[in-house]
């Protein structure tokens, strides 16, 4: 048997890093305690409710939330709530044991199961860990006996005398079950968290649970791969007896790695020490550099400061010397009082033209040298960037490259990256952003660790730039900054809504998917039928479909994609009032004759055709886009005529009129007119022929995929 005291790494709770207590089976399989789930889930709470990551719930000590799941809270709470009330609303749990996103369903905390063997299994060793401290009664007097049994029916302990009293002879309670002095009481049957009446007696192998046979006929499970409960019994004990017993078989291999790691531990010890004392001769050679640097200016400026202050002072007995009685003019004084001519003249020449620069100098009056050092100021702005970028050296870490066709900008930011080599060396990125403003020099960068190759960035400002960049670490050791990309989010905050399957919808002509996110319009015999009935043949009508969400005020954007096989599509906005008008317009159709791209232009019937319109919208099809005919467009039709973007994008301003069409890759605007906003504006779309729209899906953080494993 294996020592209960062997397995303590086992029974500890990753969130509050003590014994487990009532654990809970997340849908990782990851087990945390019942109180460590709330106080994470209220931690959370309280985060969304604030806003942000300073509320890490300072009541609840017992908890110790790293990091790490402080940030992931953040990330939860930043991302905002479901499109609608009618949506199920699920909750989101950042799992302390893998370090993920975790949905636990509409029920949340209610929908998870006790680990009912692991709380034995944790009652045992602590029953182990304090065998000289008893278990007392729970009914006698005090002061109350050691109890002797625990009945698990009333999940109480007794002591022989109590036991006899609450369970006579002859009655039910005499039929209970009861085992040694134990605290922890454990149900008979295991009931359903979703039915409570109903116990569980089938296990979903989707989800890696049990349930009952509600769960299976009408619930969540209901098209899942379920087995009996005596069948996944048997294939777990069986598959978890034979790894037990592999393991065993390999005792010896165990302790050799054993022994092989204890020698890595002091190996690695070692050669720690060993960088250690190379990273502190490298510092310490720096240090030395900085110093001689040090000293040399020092120098320097003690040696200009000397020079200066000996001008200075020559300069001042110089004027001293212009004084009565003092210097230059005392001297002059007294050769004034010479009497022979000869020898006046002889020394008063020379005395003349010093007394002449005296003078001079008096009228412009000039210090000999400079008081400020500022040619002595160090610039050490480029050292400190270089000094801030000082880490280990990479030792051939791959450098990422952030790839800007899996990158894109829309309701958030999704960043991806790769290493250009096949292997991936490094541990953790880190992900560095910061908006680009013409008025500022240099903006702070923002970082965040990531520990995959993509990260999701919220709370970016609409119509603005970004530069993006990352870099690799392994430990300490990180790889240099890849090369800087530069996106751009949307003009305005991003509008959500379906595709409407009720208001005018043609199910005839158009397919929708299950999710309304896609409309296809087929080019099959619905459209050869109707063939039957055109009096000319080379008409056709346009089939409309509108989005389920209005807008009445603000300025909104939306993007989607138009399949590059699509023969003509129409894409824009229309009016609540105008509704009635788009479905039943007589001169609601398309002649190859006249059509922008058939080659014949003809302004007055473009004029026509715009002016009959009940919307606004710009005309697909064949990978063109077609700006439409208006006095300010160019004549030319080619000039008209620019390449399809891969996905395009829809901005309206109601409250200035204007519909802009927008390169969504690049969030350039191609087109740009006005719209009459007087009503409830809806997103429009028109398609012919074999044609095919997808509205962009929201940017949201991905959650981890549990596989099964039976």
């Amino acid at each position: 048997k294996v020592a209960i005291k062997g397995i303590e790494r086992e029974l500890i709770c990753p969130a509050c890093k003590e014994l487990f207590t009532h654990p809970l089976i997340l849908p990782c399989q990851h087990n945390v305690c019942h109180k460590c789930v709330k106080e994470i889930l209220f931690a959370f709470e309280d985060s969304f409710a604030d806003g942000g990551s300073e509320s890490s719930n300072p009541s609840s000590p017992r908890i110790k939330i790293s990091s790490s799941s402080m940030d992931r809270i953040d990330r939860i709470s930043r991302s905002g709530t479901k499109r609608n009330s009618l949506t199920p609303r699920s909750s989101l749990f950042p799992c302390p044991g893998c370090q993920r996103d975790i949905d636990l369903g509409e029920r949340g905390i209610n929908g998870l199961f006790r680990n009912f063997t692991l709380e034995t299994i944790v009652e045992r060793y602590r029953q182990a860990a304090r065998a000289a401290i008893a278990i007392m009664c729970d009914f006698c007097k005090p002061p109350p006996q050691e109890s002797t049994k625990s009945c698990m029916d009333c999940s109480a302990s007794y002591c022989n005398e109590c036991f006899k009293i609450h369970h006579p002879w002859g009655t039910v309670k005499a039929q209970h079950e009861y085992v040694g002095p134990t605290t922890n009481f454990r149900p008979k049957i295991l009931m359903c968290p979703e039915h409570e009446m109903e116990r569980v007696n089938m296990y979903c192998e989707i989800c890696r649970r049990p349930v009952c046979h509600l769960c299976k006929l009408g619930g969540c499970h209901a098209n899942h791969r379920v087995t009996t409960m005596s069948t996944a019994y048997k294939t777990l004990k069986e598959k978890l007896s034979k790894d037990i017993e592999y393991l065993i078989s390999k005792e010896s291999q165990v302790k050799a790695h054993i022994t092989q790691l204890d020698l890595l531990l002091k190996e690695t010890e070692c050669n720690s020490e060993r960088a250690k004392e190379e990273a502190s001769h490298s510092f310490d050679k720096l240090s030395h550099v900085l110093e001689e640097k040090k000293s040399a200016a020092l120098r320097a400026i003690e040696a200009s400061k000397n020079l200066r202050l000996e001008k200075l002072q020559m300069q001042a007995e110089e004027y001293q010397g212009l004084l009565e009685n003092n210097g230059l003019v005392g001297y002059a004084q007294e050769v004034l009082k010479e009497t022979d001519q000869s020898c006046f003249v002889q020394t008063a020449k020379q005395l003349h033209v010093r007394i002449q620069k005296a003078t001079e100098s008096l009228k412009s009056f000039r210090p000999a040298a400079e008081t400020t050092f500022e040619d002595f100021v160090v610039d050490i702005a480029k050292q400190e960037e270089i000094l801030g970028d000082l880490s280990f050296h990479s030792n051939g870490l791959e450098i990422p490259e952030i790839n800007e066709e899996q990158s894109r900008m829309y309701n958030k930011a999704l960043i991806s990256w790769e290493c250009p080599g096949k292997t991936d060396s490094a541990d953790t990125y880190v992900l560095e952003y910061h908006k680009l403003n013409r008025g500022e020099e240099s903006a702070m960068w923002q970082e965040t660790e990531v520990c995959s190759k993509s990260k999701v960035i919220s709370d970016l400002d609409d119509d603005s730039s970004y530069a993006f960049r990352v870099r690799g670490y392994k430990g300490s050791i990180c790889s240099p900054w890849s090369r800087e990309v530069i996106l751009r989010t949307p003009p305005a905050p991003v509008f959500s809504f379906l595709f409407d399957d009720k208001c005018g919808y043609n199910s005839e002509h158009l397919l929708l998917n299950p999710r309304r996110t896609s409309v296809e319009s087929r080019a099959g015999f619905p459209l050869l039928l109707g063939s039957e009935r055109m009096q000319v043949g080379c008409y056709t009508t346009l089939d409309y479909i509108i989005g389920d969400t209005g807008i009445a005020k603000g300025k909104h954007f939306w993007a989607f994609q138009v399949e590059a096989y699509s023969y003509l599509v129409k894409v824009g906005v229309v009016s609540s009032n105008k509704i009635q008008k788009l479905f039943h317009n007589t001169h609601d159709v398309t002649s190859p004759r006249y059509e922008q791209d058939s080659g014949h232009d003809s302004g007055s019937e473009d004029a026509f055709f715009d002016s009959a319109q009940p919307f606004t919208l710009v005309t697909l099809g064949m990978k063109k886009f077609f700006i439409p005919t208006t006095p300010a467009a160019p004549k030319d039709p080619a000039s008209r005529i620019l390449p399809l973007p891969s996905c395009l994008g829809i901005c309206l301003d109601c409250d200035k009129g204007k519909v802009g069409f927008y390169d969504a890759g690049r969030m350039k605007c191609l087109y740009e007119c006005e719209v009459d906003c007087s009503g409830i504006m809806y997103p429009a779309f028109a398609l012919m022929g074999g044609a095919a729209v997808h509205l962009e899906e929201a940017v949201t953080a991905k959650y981890g995929e549990y596989h099964d494993d039976i």
